[in-house]
């Protein structure tokens, strides 16, 4: 992996937009800024890895990039947010920052389908979305998801973002992420 710009560069992106778009909303109770630095502070405070908290902090960033609005839910699109944010974020980060968040919906469509009370759970913007994301995996979507080797750090992932809605939770600034997420894009 070579990142096409500098990882200053890259990173600098990055706060950018949550800058510019960070706090549109997308059917939760925060906005988009919000919610990415309360599920990164649960994986800092669960003890994760860099690389598993940057991956909590930047999981939604497609929803940021993607070109199908705010209301694509309500529109009954599937933006694929968690697959344009890992194909971007590749440029510059490896598969331990991008796998979880390619993942991380699929994690939500096997909890759903295997732990009993997780659906049912979700807020109503979650459950919107797990419609246009295929429902719960069958039972053989299931048995192949958990074969896959970021398999645990997508469903760690998942639960860290449904733990990160909460109002007014007093969080650390994004600015406080910048030289973890630049040393983790520098690296090859």
């Amino acid at each position: 992996m070579t990142c096409p710009s500098s990882a200053e560069a890259f990173v600098e992106t990055i706060l950018d937009l949550f800058d510019r778009l960070g706090g549109s909303s997308y059917g939760e109770a925060v906005t988009q800024l919000e919610h990415a630095l309360q599920t990164a502070d649960h994986a800092r405070r669960s003890g994760e890895t860099d690389a598993m908290v940057a991956a909590a902090l930047l999981h939604d960033i497609g929803h940021l990039l993607q070109k199908q609005g705010e209301d694509a839910a309500d529109r009954g699109v599937d933006a694929m947010h968690e697959r344009i944010g890992a194909a971007w974020l590749a440029q510059c980060f490896g598969p331990a920052v991008t796998e979880p968040i390619r993942l991380h919906v699929e994690a939500k469509r096997y909890l759903t389908s295997r732990e009993p009370g997780y659906g049912e759970a979700l807020s109503g913007a979650s459950r919107q979305s797990l419609a246009l994301q295929g429902g719960p995996m069958s039972a053989a979507e299931a048995d192949a998801f958990e074969t896959l080797a970021a398999f645990e750090a997508a469903i760690s992932l998942r639960r860290y973002d449904e733990l990160g809605k909460a109002e007014d939770a007093t969080i650390a600034p994004l600015g406080a992420y910048r030289d973890m997420l630049i040393a983790l894009a520098s690296r090859d």
